[in-house]
């Protein structure tokens, strides 16, 4: 009997013991998941209206420092030229209207995709683009952070 109760016992803590170590490595729990959602689009939100308000303060903080834009034309630009089209308005955003967000999170990665109407001057052509954008992020130190965003149109 003492036996079977020292069996017993070691085959308990191992399923105990086993239990336990599976659960430090499960996934993000529901809230986890909606307040990085939140920060999420409140970062993109952010990006849409520092540009508008030439923030480049903003900007700054929210962009990695090989962040990259991808335009609708193909053309890839580096976080300073970017930021420097910005700064001389030869891209000037006046206003946006979103129209669809979308986000996925994998641990410490996340893709947004959002669609918005954008009011525009891009290079001398101003016009209401009906733009998508697909933003990497990152999470460092509690605080996303857009690491590329490749715009297409929708």
């Amino acid at each position: 009997m003492n036996l079977f109760i020292k069996v017993l016992s070691l085959s308990f803590i191992s399923t105990i013991t086993t239990a336990c170590s599976q659960t430090q490595s499960k996934p993000k729990n529901v809230m986890e998941l909606e307040t990085d959602k939140s920060q999420i689009l409140e970062v993109a939100r952010h990006l849409t209206l520092s540009m508008i308000n030439r923030d480049l303060g903003e900007l700054n903080k929210i962009l990695d420092a090989d962040f990259t834009l991808t335009h609708i034309t193909g053309y890839v630009q580096s976080r300073k030229e970017w930021l420097s089209e910005i700064e001389s308005e030869s891209m000037k955003y006046y206003s946006y209207k979103e129209v669809k967000t979308t986000v996925k999170i994998e641990e410490n990665k996340a893709i947004f995709i959002g669609q918005n109407l954008l009011d525009a001057r891009i290079w001398g052509s101003r016009n209401t683009w009906r733009l998508q954008q697909t933003m990497q992020l990152e999470k460092r130190e509690s605080k996303w952070i857009i690491l590329k965003s490749v715009a297409t149109t929708f």
